[in-house]
């Protein structure tokens, strides 16, 4: 899946367990392009465009010392996804962390540069990460993983925007996001981000459906959720077909298992048709068997939808589903 206003929605074929599978069809991003059928989509110049002000770079700020996680050019080629293998060497990010430019982020759709996060307990400062440095590229399922406390969950919440570093820069699509307003954060993670945690985080009050729409009506005034409601339904009950649970439209989170939980939360984490999706521990709440059904799920969307994933696991076996696994010890990505 890339940027781009609307996605087209039809079915073919049978995911394993007999759930229909759904292919999501995405047209190229065309930002100056109006919105499509599905109702608005986030033109991200136009998000970056809302507040014209440039973001002051601090006068003391230091270079980034550490470049992305160093890999030997066939291991990258080996590593590298359909699509991107066999280009050239990915440049380093190590500079000032200035807004780049266009192309600057080079082979990557999402890059942390140089990222460092301190918790405060009291008087206490309790570094978390020390100077960590990533690079995703489109189409990639990326695992991060690391023992419990090392900033795996922190690292992922930067990304996403839920959190901003006390330094360094996040960029995606050659943007930096780490400094967007409130507003400007919320429409990005609502139109560009999908994201799913390990303790699933619906709504009890709403039912599996209703929780699956709930980012469409944040994201529409009500009357332009009434207008396009009947489309939006027939989406959602889609996407939840395609995870198994088109029986369970009307079961609140409390009538479901933790798998189907899980299920309906990628579900809702689809909706708006995400360029990047963010999971945060995502089999970490489920049994083994369960937790395998999740991570084919991913792999399917992943393999057939070309969406890039980034996840972060302390459960090495469950990394093993994805292209590239990076290791996060000590605040930063081990080499």
């Amino acid at each position: 899946m890339s940027s781009r206003p609307g996605a087209d929605m039809d079915r073919g074929g049978d995911m394993a367990g007999g759930a229909p599978q759904l292919r999501l069809h995405a047209a190229p991003w065309q930002p100056e392009q109006p919105p499509g059928n599905g109702g608005p989509r986030l033109a991200l110049r136009t998000l970056f465009a809302e507040e014209s002000k440039p973001m002051a770079q601090p006068e003391d700020e230091a270079a980034p010392s550490q470049s992305l996680e160093a890999e030997s050019p066939e291991a990258e080629e080996a590593a590298a996804p359909a699509g991107i293998a066999g280009q050239q060497r990915r440049p380093s990010l190590a500079g000032p962390t200035a807004t780049p430019g266009p192309g600057a982020i080079g082979p990557y759709q999402m890059v942390a540069i140089n990222v460092k996060k301190s918790y405060f307990k009291g008087d206490i400062e309790i570094p978390v990460l020390r100077g960590a440095s990533l690079g995703v590229r489109p189409g990639e399922f990326l695992a991060i993983v690391g023992q419990s406390g090392c900033g795996k969950s922190t690292l992922l919440h930067l990304l996403g925007t839920l959190d901003a570093p006390d330094e360094g820069a996040i960029c995606f699509e050659d943007r930096r996001i780490d400094g967007l307003t409130a507003t400007q954060r919320d429409a990005l993670r609502n139109r560009c981000f999908g994201m799913i945690f390990q303790f699933y985080h619906l709504l009890p009050e709403l039912s599996t459906l209703e929780n699956v729409l709930a980012p469409q009506m944040i994201a529409e005034s009500a009357l332009g959720f009434l207008r396009r409601r009947r489309q939006y339904r027939q989406e959602a009950t889609q996407l939840l077909e395609m995870v198994g649970l088109g029986h369970r439209l009307k079961h609140k989170p409390r009538e479901l298992s933790g798998g189907e939980m899980q299920r309906a939360a990628i579900a809702r984490a689809l909706v708006t048709g995400p360029d990047v999706l963010l999971a945060d521990e995502p089999t970490g709440n489920l049994d083994q068997a369960t937790g395998r059904e999740i991570m084919d799920l991913l792999h399917c969307l992943n393999r057939r939808e070309n969406l890039t994933i980034v996840m972060v696991t302390h459960d090495q076996t469950v990394a093993e589903v994805a292209d590239r696994i990076v290791r996060l010890a000590d605040g930063r990505i081990a080499p």
